[in-house]
């Protein structure tokens, strides 16, 4: 016997978990069904966690930044009470019972288990079947991409989960992937005392940010002891004793006690069977019109999607679909001003578009930028001032299309950013602003100086 519903939600990360709530208090009989934990990566292993470590990393990192510039002080660093509080925020060694309540208590159901499309209006979790009146959302996720290099699937390389939960951090450690997740993590364990290697097949680290971001964020690893090789891959993983051996294109090799894979993350639409709604099987992602709608009466949202694997954007897309399902008026989804930071030592946020891709893009581009250390703020600062601010601009339109901000504060400087690309705010009227003396997003004037320039 089927099971009627109106809405199923396959997923209940961020985004998925946002709509079935929305949903459920609408009136709507909702089910919700997830293969893991109910709130997704981001509160057990994904963002949350990891900014607890970095937050603990740099406190570290400051107290040794106070010789020469208030006294001194000494720091012994202790992985303890790190793991213990990614533990307490986790829920118990990572149990999801509160967030299930908090789902039922909003009028949900919710089903544990692997959910597909099974045809028009079904779907199947498990040996249940699911007839499904009026939405079926499909906010499956993402998984750590892993790949396909001789000898990795033979050791127990770590992902970001594992590195989350540890409770005793390696000697060493060989990060394979120099993106957001890689450096973050690297530098985080390096402060702690680990002996770090971050490997990334790119020319720079971040290679989705501008080019400046990777090597001042490079630069400040350096600084840290750690060893940063960039524009070359890794060929093969073995064991050699107790310690674990990457050999690199370029014929070097790396060894560590541990090895973590960092090498970005991965849709799989097939996997919910999305083929029966004219998804192709190989799809890397969910394709989605600018109201989350995939085909009649199914709707995406989230990691699966491919706009940004941020749980900000997640969000974003819930509000938006929650709103088409229930009939009511919102705004297409825009992601021209896609904010996204880097948690490094110095932050790296970023928005919109790169100046490579302005470029490509035609766009009669023009670039301002300052370094954070030469403005007021970044003076004072002094220790771990380094940073800049970088303007995209399109000079025919007179507006900014992308922007970079580095720095101690980087991603809280992106706000402003932010603003000014989502709201096309004319160049010339940003120049009008008063920018607060000392600040570091005083810099931006700066920046704007050099664009006219």
């Amino acid at each position: 016997m089927s099971e009627r519903a109106d809405v199923v939600v396959i997923g209940m990360g961020p985004g998925g978990e946002d709509v079935a709530g929305a949903l459920a208090e609408a009136g709507l009989d909702v089910v919700g069904v997830e293969r893991e934990l109910v709130g997704g990566e981001c509160p057990y292993w994904g963002c949350v966690p990891s900014k607890m470590a970095i937050r603990a990393g740099n406190l570290i990192a400051e107290t040794r930044r106070v010789r020469g510039m208030a006294g001194d002080a000494a720091v012994t660093p202790d992985w303890a009470p790190v793991a213990s509080r990614i533990r307490d925020e986790a829920t118990d060694d990572w149990d999801d019972r509160v967030a299930v309540e908090r789902f039922e208590g909003k009028g949900g159901r919710f089903v544990r288990g692997e959910a597909r499309l099974a045809g028009a209006g079904r779907v199947a979790v498990g040996d249940r079947e699911f007839e499904v009146a009026r939405a079926t959302v499909v906010a499956a996720g993402m998984r750590p991409s892993i790949p396909p290099i001789p000898g990795l699937a033979d050791i127990p390389y770590w992902t970001n989960r594992e590195a989350m939960e540890t409770k005793e951090l390696p000697s060493s450690l060989v990060v394979l992937g120099g993106g957001a997740i890689g450096v973050e993590l690297g530098q985080v364990f390096a402060r702690f005392g680990t002996r770090v290697t971050i490997v990334e097949a790119a020319p720079q680290l971040l290679p989705l940010d501008e080019p400046d971001a990777g090597e001042i964020v490079a630069k400040a690893l350096d600084g840290e002891g750690i060893d940063v090789r960039v524009g070359s891959s890794a060929r093969r993983v073995e064991r050699v004793g107790r310690r674990l051996a990457v050999e690199l294109a370029s014929g070097d090799v790396v060894t560590g006690e541990q090895v973590l894979v960092a090498t970005g993350r991965r849709a799989d639409p097939a996997a919910v069977g999305l083929e029966v709604v004219g998804v192709p099987a190989d799809a890397r992602f969910v394709p989605v019109d600018e109201h989350l709608r995939v085909a009649p009466n199914v709707w995406a949202v989230g990691d699966v999607t491919g706009k940004g694997a941020f749980t900000h954007v997640a969000m974003y897309q819930a509000r938006i679909a929650t709103a088409d399902i229930l009939g009511r008026p919102h705004e297409p989804a825009d992601y021209r001003a896609l904010p996204r930071v880097t948690f490094t030592d110095p932050e790296v946020g970023s928005v919109g578009m790169t100046e490579a891709a302005a470029r490509e893009a035609g766009l009669d581009v023009r670039v301002g930028t300052t370094a954070l250390g030469s403005s007021a703020r970044g003076w004072i600062h002094k220790a771990g001032n380094e940073g800049l601010i970088k303007l995209v601009a399109d000079a025919a339109r007179g507006v900014l299309v992308g922007a970079t901000s580095v720095g101690p504060a980087g991603g809280e400087v992106l706000g402003l950013l932010v603003l000014a690309v989502h709201a096309e705010v004319p160049i010339t009227r940003l120049r009008e602003m008063m920018y607060a003396y000392p600040t570091f997003h005083r810099a931006v004037e700066d920046a704007l100086r050099d664009l006219s320039n």
